[in-house]
């Protein structure tokens, strides 16, 4: 039975594949921060799992209590199959927002708990046949970048600045993890779904929240029809330790955006930033 672990994993692209895995007959672990969330999910799942669904409850904006999900599923699960990684909140507007730990909060939930699961989980993916991680983001769009001189954005803070910013450095992740894990047999992908209806804009305040929700409504795909290409890349993963991917289209890696100085520039910083 394949264990199938996704972030963010109680809505929106992460509760989809959820729900698919689960009919695929895979044992699935949804991580998400709200409790109810998940118990709907465990509801919603009960007549597909015959108990091959839990959910755990994680705040992903702490790099803690990420190394603390991290030790709990490699001691219950030796062997991880497919890591997706989904959780994001979008903080577009607002004032600047830290987490408990120092962290601006973009930069924590959206990256620095993807890093953190991404190496800590890789000796129970590498036990797996055909492990694959799957990094959701936005590859191919070339918006956003590292502001090396101001991780965290204490001088030039907007909520969309961080939000690039932790779009690209997840861009860099995968490829730190491609050449730092090259020949262990994890694929592991960057993929950008496009446009896909999902609660995102109720997290955004009006008149913007309506004008997002009719833009979803005229052009956004349907979470079922959006996870379709998702599965076949993780059912059938890539050779190569890195791809990226803009829903069926394979993109590209030369470029800045995929740049191996910048990744494992990032990688270093990050773990001193973390201090592992």
């Amino acid at each position: 039975m394949q264990i199938v672990v996704i972030t963010g994993g109680t809505d929106g692209l992460g509760k989809g594949l959820a729900l698919h895995y689960l009919q695929q007959g895979a044992h699935v672990i949804a991580i998400g921060s709200t409790a109810e969330k998940g118990q709907a999910l465990l509801a919603e799942a009960r007549a597909l799992s015959a108990g091959r669904i839990s959910f755990v409850r994680a705040d992903l904006t702490s790099v803690a209590a990420s190394r603390e999900l991290v030790r709990r599923l490699a001691e219950d699960h030796p062997v991880v199959d497919k890591l997706i990684l989904c959780a994001q909140r979008y903080r577009l507007l607002g004032d600047r927002v830290t987490t408990r730990e120092g962290f601006e909060h973009s930069f924590a939930l959206a990256y620095l708990s993807r890093f953190v699961l991404s190496y800590g989980l890789h000796d129970a993916l590498r036990a797996a046949r055909r492990p694959v991680v799957m990094n959701v983001g936005t590859p191919g769009v070339p918006l956003g970048r590292i502001h090396w001189d101001d991780l965290q954005l204490t001088q030039t803070y907007s909520g969309t600045r961080a939000t690039l910013q932790s779009f690209r450095a997840n861009d860099l992740l995968g490829v730190a993890c491609g050449v730092l894990h090259a020949g262990s047999g994890i694929s592991y992908i960057g993929y950008n779904p496009g446009v896909v209806s999902t609660g995102m804009p109720a997290s955004l305040p009006q008149p913007l929240r309506a004008v997002t929700t009719a833009f979803f409504t005229l052009f956004a795909a349907s979470v079922p029809r959006a996870i379709a290409p998702m599965t076949v890349l993780l059912d059938d993963p890539p050779a190569e330790p890195f791809t990226a991917h803009w829903q069926k289209r394979r993109l590209s890696l030369d470029g800045r955006a995929f740049d191996r100085h910048d990744a494992l520039r990032l990688h270093d910083i990050t773990r001193e930033l973390i201090s592992c």
